[in-house]
């Protein structure tokens, strides 16, 4: 009788703290047992140009450069151009003493009119069979003769003269009238910077995602609110052997002449471009190494939310391309999916306008889609 009586309340003291759990647990789980929808926030599963961003760093090169220098010894008589300015091709920068060449020039002019004059006389007789044909086939070898004699002078003559080879802006004089110009000494430096290249390497296994015509995205210290957009123009034609990387090309337009060779970018170039799915980066919910979204999916009652593994691909700031799992057009929740569970009902509002705020959202009325 001892023993029934005090086991009896024993029974009952390790019963109690059960039951005290189970009351807890449905007091928390009430709202959801009674199936009120919890306001989420979703966006569309959405079709989109995606590419695959590759980065590296380049070097701005000019589109034509040239050192402007002599290839005789002489004094420079004139300056023609000032530093930073901008020439056209063809313009003569610097002139060099000439005054011999010049009467040289002069003289083998006079010689060339003279055989001209001889040959005309000559070819007058001959017309009149008063002069041979072997009489006028020296005359005109004389001219031939004299006007080879000037295209020499005129050689010699423009030896001394400096022009600009193409359009473009000069760099720093290195020369002044009355001079001593020797053949290297460096006049100034010539950029058609209009357009200009821009060298980088990549390494071989990214080789198949560039390819001429693939568009660049750069951008410099020098100008670091603004970005700079080319394209590929060639990729070279070996991959060095040591660092297993392979030299690309592209071209920058420069039309506010404001990239200066030499200087160092960094550029982004989208490769592989394809249509795919995408979706906001705050829909997805990794667990190790798998990703989850939740979807709404409506049905008679309103919204149900739907627990879904997808597989995801590249990235891009605040978005995901998806590979597998969802259709264009579902509609993912963005915003309260850490508060869900597989199977529960959600009202659902459709975006965020600017300046609202989320929790007052997550609060409101339902807005369906």
């Amino acid at each position: 009788m001892f023993d029934r009586l005090h086991l009896r309340p024993a029974r009952r003291r390790r019963q109690a703290p059960i039951a005290a759990l189970l009351g807890a647990w449905l007091l928390c789980a009430a709202p959801w047992l009674a199936a009120e929808p919890l306001p989420v926030i979703a966006m569309p599963v959405v079709e989109d140009e995606f590419v695959d961003p590759v980065e590296a760093l380049g070097t701005l090169r000019a589109n034509e450069s040239a050192r402007l220098t002599s290839s005789i010894t002489e004094i420079i008589s004139e300056v023609r151009f000032d530093d930073g300015e901008r020439v056209s091709a063809g313009q003569i920068l610097v002139v060099m003493t000439n005054r011999e060449q010049l009467a040289q020039l002069e003289e083998a002019e006079a010689e060339v009119d003279e055989a001209k004059r001889q040959y005309e006389r000559v070819q007058s007789l001959a017309e009149r069979n008063q002069a041979s044909q072997a009489e006028l086939d020296q005359r005109r070898r004389a001219i031939d003769t004299a006007r080879a004699r000037l295209r020499g002078v005129e050689a010699r003559l423009s030896d001394r003269l400096i022009v600009a080879p193409f359009d473009g802006v000069v760099g720093l004089r290195n020369v002044s009238a009355g001079s001593l110009l020797s053949p290297g000494d460096l006049v100034a430096t010539l950029h058609d910077d209009a357009v200009m290249k821009l060298d980088f390497a990549i390494p071989e296994t990214l080789l198949r995602l560039v390819s001429p015509g693939t568009t660049v995205i750069a951008s410099t210290r020098a100008f670091p609110d603004e970005v700079f957009s080319g394209e590929i123009m060639t990729v070279d034609n070996e991959v060095d052997p040591v660092t297993r990387a392979i030299q690309v090309r592209a071209l920058v337009p420069n039309p506010d002449a404001r990239l200066r060779p030499g200087m160092l970018m960094t550029l982004t170039l989208g490769a592989n471009a394809r249509t795919t799915l995408v979706i906001p980066e705050e829909a997805l919910l990794p667990q190790g190494r798998r990703n989850y979204v939740f979807v709404a999916l409506e049905d008679d009652d309103g919204y149900r939310a739907e627990r879904r593994e997808v597989r995801i691909g590249s990235r891009r700031p605040g978005e995901v391309e998806i590979v597998d799992g969802l259709a264009a057009g579902e509609a993912v929740v963005t915003h309260g999916g850490l508060r869900l569970s597989d199977g529960q009902a959600v009202s659902v509002r459709s975006g965020v306008d600017h300046g609202q705020d989320l929790a007052e959202i997550l609060r409101g009325e339902t807005v369906r889609q």
